[in-house]
């Protein structure tokens, strides 16, 4: 049988097709964590405050990443998630501390998926094994291009072109609720920051229930999409996402890949504390906090936290904005 045949679930090491319907099922099964829907969880009208990671390449980083994870897990937040690599490097290791998030913590984990680099068939697999371990909210991303931004996007000969697309797919394979990327800088490929709104509400059209921003460091930027998103007739809760400044050659880096306009005031206060590492990281917690505060005061539905596999910055975030105590 093959993939087209249904979603290939993992079963004592090997991979045997099942129903669209069965993988359904096996999503709906009762789960360990607080919040099976995060689309349902930001209906609800409860504000959202969750953690991104990334998938280690050694055994320190791993040491590191749980560090990260259970020094955070008391904070109670509404779900984390685990980034792909360039061009679905690290899709084994992602899907593996993904499981292991399921599996061993009570945080709810949110699987990223991204179309670079697979065929329909790999994806479809990757949906069965996170299904396989319990999975229910899924970020649909198509991914940068393989040779890096700037250069040209080239999908996989039985791949997919478009996020919306992945979307749909997932969708169809069984109850999923499935996030999406939003970009308050333009995204460096689109023409205009309308031409990103639209696809953001075409995305929403085919299925997502919450939308995720790559990191900036305005709120003008932020309600500016949002506004332009609602006024399309859209009503897809976008959750900002906000990187706690600790290293300013790496968030100046890390910036410039994303197309992420780092403001030059902001530089200007890091700068001046010199090469402290503490000093940098207070300075980076203060503007963290200052953007969170002016986002949620606005009407944000919550607070995404880009944490880099550490946890002391966001952790003396949610002190500044006193959510620790709330949790």
């Amino acid at each position: 049988m093959t993939a087209a045949d249904g979603v290939l679930v993992a079963d004592q090491g090997l991979p045997r097709p099942v129903t669209p319907e069965a993988t359904r099922n096996q999503a709906q099964r009762p789960s360990r964590h607080p919040v099976t829907s995060v689309a349902d969880y930001l209906g609800s009208g409860r504000r959202s405050f969750s953690f991104e990671f990334f998938p280690p390449k050694t055994d320190e980083g791993e040491r590191q990443l749980w560090r990260a994870i259970r020094e955070l897990e008391p904070i109670a937040p509404s779900f984390v998630s685990v980034t792909y690599g360039a061009g679905g490097s690290t899709r084994d290791r992602t899907v593996r501390v993904t499981e292991r998030i399921a599996a061993e913590t009570s945080l709810t984990p949110v699987a990223h998926l991204t179309a670079v680099g697979h065929s329909v068939a790999e994806l479809r697999h990757v949906v069965g094994q996170y299904a396989g371990a319990g999975v229910r909210n899924i970020l649909a991303l198509r991914g940068d291009p393989p040779g890096g931004l700037g250069s040209p996007w080239e999908a996989h000969p039985q791949g997919m072109s478009y996020a919306s697309e992945l979307v749909r797919m997932v969708r169809s394979l069984g109850d999923f609720c499935v996030g999406v990327a939003a970009f308050p800088d333009k995204h460096p490929e689109s023409a205009d920051l309308d031409a990103d709104a639209r696809r953001l509400v075409e995305k929403a059209e085919a299925g997502a229930g919450f939308a995720v921003t790559q990191f900036f460091f305005d709120a003008a930027d932020y309600f500016r999409l949002r506004d332009r998103v609602d006024a399309l007739g859209c009503s897809l809760p976008i959750l900002p996402g906000i990187m706690p400044v600790t290293n300013l050659a790496q968030i100046q880096r890390f910036a410039q890949l994303s197309g992420a306009a780092f403001p030059d005031d902001l530089a200007a206060r890091l700068h001046a504390v010199g090469e402290d590492p503490e000093a940098v990281r207070a300075v980076g917690v203060e503007i963290g906090a200052a953007l969170a505060s002016r986002l949620l005061e606005g009407g944000a539905p919550g607070v995404h936290f880009y944490t880099l596999n550490r946890s002391t910055a966001t952790r003396e975030i949610y002190a500044t904005l006193g959510l620790d105590r709330a949790a």
